[in-house]
């Protein structure tokens, strides 16, 4: 059984070459999503962005290429390639791209009692 997706398994990968900018457009690929974790690669075209909003796990971010602004909680944080941020769950958090960027986020949510 494979958990993750879009994928290729055993293959070393450049996860820059997963995904491509496109013009004027906030492109996803969806790598894993289940109750406990979701993982996204994300490519934004300068001046893309995602309002603010917030969610029920804590997001991890790390971006790949370029630069980001995400602001959380009210607060700016200016993102580069090879940095990483934490939003926490429910703190509300927006995302801007100050030039084209790539990035993934990997959300854990809190565990769920069956």
């Amino acid at each position: 059984m494979r958990y993750m997706k879009n994928i290729d398994q055993e293959k070393v990968l450049k996860l820059t070459d997963e995904i491509t900018v496109q013009p004027g457009q906030i492109v996803s690929k969806t790598l894993a999503q289940n109750d406990a974790v979701s993982i996204t690669l994300f490519a934004f075209s300068k001046d893309e962005e995602i309002g603010t909003h917030d969610s029920e796990g804590d997001a991890f971010v790390h971006v790949l290429e370029g630069s980001g602004r995400f602001t959380v909680g009210g607060t700016a944080h200016i993102v580069k390639a090879g940095e990483a941020l934490v939003m926490p769950a429910k703190i509300p958090h927006a995302v801007y791209a100050l030039e084209d960027f790539k990035w993934i986020l990997t959300v854990v949510f809190p565990h769920k009692n069956k």
